[in-house]
């Protein structure tokens, strides 16, 4: 009997632990915060709607900031408690209709992360690929597979972030005297998208584990390397398990402004701080102070620049939109290879979407999302990587940046077809 009640007492304990942390995650900032979807129907509308976000500094998800807020386009705020009791009266009163996504910001937030403490993340041995993880745990996976399998894999560093943290990478293939092609991909450039690491994990794992199995997967491998960061921004994503769920750029400090980071994805030297780009520092699409002044940008850009003759691929993984967009971001042009890389994207959709249905866009990211300056797409493809894609993966606006964990795996077996097949018309000669 007293075994019982000592067991009752340790699971009550635990359980009151656990409630303690769900509520109290990330000091419970979100509470009463929420989600909405407005959709401008006229130019009168969206002009309303980016005079009110401006005024209220409202954090929107989608687009990406408000100079691309435009008629018929939808555009999904994330409006505080605070801000609601006013906002939403304004938008009324404007004869602009909303819904709202999250009703509860905070719990939809606990929803997709809340359950941390009740699992074991870090045990190697079983590690889940179907549970997001914090930079140290990702950290210590790439470690685990650099021991574990080092006949494919071989990890290193291209720099450090703006606070310190090693840029790790994993090359993955069968080692090979001979030159081999290559494919670069990366994930988490923006903080808060978290399925993009989660990709990048299940790409390696599916790489490890098929590569005996499937001859698809044997010949990428045999045939080609496979440069795989897992997190780009290091500071970001770590900040964003820590203080801020939605923080989207770096994490540098500016001398003149009390506000953080850059737009890691507006920060290249490609058409840098023009269109789509912002020159205020406290804006998520800043564009920094100069070109590469981020060093985890100029890291990554060193090392492509030294390995451009090898590497024919660049693969960027974000989120949320459903589309597979290549070049031009930076403006409304046809590249020269256009057939070749229009082929690879329509076939990659395709495949894609025969798992589970899910349809994406494809097309150049100007006219199928929005023109933004200063992307990695257009820097890589601008400096000889001829495939240079940038996936914006599930959902729609649903669950938006909070896409939960039971939707990592339909997620990433869809999205692994659409890069083996990508990786697979590397293989060919496309003319």
């Amino acid at each position: 009997m007293r075994k019982l009640q000592r067991k009752v007492a340790a699971f009550l304990l635990f359980w009151l632990l656990f409630e303690q942390a769900a509520c109290n995650l990330y000091d419970n900032r979100y509470a009463g915060d929420r989600v909405i979807r407005v959709v401008p129907e006229n130019e009168a509308a969206a002009k309303t709607l980016k005079d009110l976000s401006q005024q209220f500094k409202v954090n929107l998800w989608q687009p990406g900031s408000v100079s691309y807020i435009s008629k018929g386009a939808f555009v999904d705020v994330h409006v505080s408690r605070n801000t609601s009791h006013i906002l939403l009266p304004y938008l009324q009163q404007a004869d602009i209709q909303y819904t709202v996504l999250i009703s509860d910001l905070q719990k939809a937030v606990e929803n997709q992360s809340g359950l941390r403490l009740s699992r074991n993340r870090r045990s190697l041995p079983g590690y889940s690929y179907e549970i997001y993880h914090s930079l140290e745990e990702i950290q210590s996976w790439m470690h685990h597979l650099n021991k574990s399998h080092p006949d494919l894999v071989h990890m290193f560093s291209v720099g450090k972030s703006y606070e310190g943290r090693p840029l790790f990478v994993l090359k993955l293939g069968k080692k090979s005297q001979v030159s081999k092609k290559a494919v670069w991909m990366d994930c988490g450039i923006h903080a808060r998208e978290w399925i993009g690491p989660a990709f990048c994990q299940w790409f390696v794992k599916e790489a490890l584990q098929t590569y005996q199995t499937d001859p698809a997967m044997r010949r990428m491998l045999n045939q080609l390397y496979f440069y795989i960061m897992p997190i780009f921004n290091v500071d970001g994503y770590h900040f964003s398990w820590t203080h801020d769920r939605f923080w989207r750029k770096t994490r540098s400090k500016n001398s003149r402004f009390h506000c953080h980071g850059v737009d890691a994805n507006r920060n290249w030297k490609v058409k840098w701080c023009d269109e789509g780009a912002s020159i205020h520092p406290c804006d998520d699409t800043y564009c920094g102070p100069f070109p590469e002044s981020e060093p985890e940008v100029k890291s990554v850009a060193h090392f492509l620049r030294k390995h451009r003759k090898q590497i024919k691929a660049y693969l960027s993984f974000h989120a949320y939109a459903q589309m597979l967009l290549y070049p031009y971001s930076y403006k409304y042009a046809t590249i020269p290879n256009f057939s070749c890389v229009e082929s690879a994207a329509f076939n990659a959709v395709n495949a894609l979407k025969s798992v589970y249905g899910i349809r994406y866009r494809y097309g150049p990211a100007s006219s199928t999302l929005y023109v933004s300056s200063g992307s990695s797409m257009d820097w890589a493809y601008k400096n000889g990587i001829p495939y240079a894609f940038a996936f914006e993966l599930r959902d729609t606006g649903h669950f938006g940046f909070l896409l939960p964990e039971t939707l990592i795996k339909p997620t990433c077996t869809e999205t692994m077809l659409a890069v083996k097949n990508i990786t697979m018309h590397l293989l060919k000669k496309c003319h």
